[in-house]
């Protein structure tokens, strides 16, 4: 496993980092962000404002703060959210409503890029993601081309702002199904994902519980042969995507990090990440 640090330092008071040139790494890696518009819980949910800014206006500029990436591209459907893209100067490319997936909108577009050796797809309700997050998942598909996957997990927390006790909070995450735990070999590579409570905790001195960041990277063969692959009995069951690649014998490495902020699935996460962002308000550190 691969332990390192939340990032400190990329950040400004803000929250919000400026978007800068990313270095050109070799191999060439692209960092994707899927938006879709259609989000059943959060419609609109890439516009809505964080901040004063759109949710994937954060998103991109994180992503802008990583190593590691010759690129950067949101790919869409919606025109709103391309419209939004552009306007902070990001780079977007429109993508067919038929995707079923981030994986297979991702896929549709790395076809078109044949000079891409890699490809790190960070959600787009991710506004809190760390650029150290994303550096280290582009660092590893660079170093290790062996691996066809990659992703990330930390301890399974809520936060310091929680008011039950760490006990509480870890109950509260194994057993909240939009919570996605991971268990994981000792050769560091995924056994299981669920939204299930795993592993079940018989003894405390056994496996640390994992939860599953929604970050991930792909050498590129191995995503374009991913999206070409049927959906798997667990991944209908489960509705988590990487159970597919399981399913079918690829193998997805697992860096450990420390604990990930929030990404925004509900109403309620959205007010969450507001409030930390918020300047004076027990927002981000600096």
């Amino acid at each position: 496993m691969h332990p390192f640090p939340i990032s400190r330092a990329s950040r400004e008071p803000s929250g919000v980092p400026e978007i800068v040139a990313p270095e050109i790494a070799a191999p060439e890696i692209v960092a994707a962000i899927p938006a879709r518009y259609g989000s059943t819980r959060l419609p609109g949910k890439p516009l809505l404002a964080l901040a004063g800014r759109p949710m994937i206006e954060h998103v991109y500029r994180r992503v802008a703060s990583a190593r590691g990436l010759a690129r950067i591209v949101v790919l869409t459907d919606d025109e709103r959210i391309a419209r939004a893209v552009a306007a902070f100067g990001g780079e977007v490319e429109l993508t067919p409503a038929a995707c079923a997936s981030g994986t297979d909108r991702i896929a549709h577009a790395a076809r078109r890029w044949p000079g891409t050796a890699a490809v790190v797809n960070v959600q787009g309700d991710e506004p809190l993601i760390d650029p150290e997050a994303v550096s280290a998942v582009a660092e590893h598909l660079a170093a290790h081309p062996e691996d066809p996957m990659v992703t990330l997990a930390a301890p399974l927390d809520l936060g310091p702002e929680t008011p039950e006790t760490p006990e509480t909070r870890e109950i509260t995450e194994l057993a909240n199904p939009n919570v996605v735990k991971v268990v994981v070999g000792l050769d560091g590579r995924a056994l299981y994902f669920s939204r299930s409570a795993i592993p079940y905790v018989r003894h405390a001195a056994g496996a640390l519980p994992l939860r599953h960041l929604g970050i991930y990277g792909y050498q590129r063969a191995a995503l374009l042969r991913l999206a070409d692959l049927p959906p798997s009995p667990l991944e209908r069951t489960e509705g988590l995507e990487q159970l597919r690649a399981l399913e079918h014998g690829m193998s997805i490495r697992v860096l450990l990090t420390g604990a990930g902020l929030p990404g925004v699935d509900t109403r309620e996460d959205l007010e969450r990440v507001e409030r930390l962002l918020a300047p004076g308000d027990g927002g981000l550190p600096g």
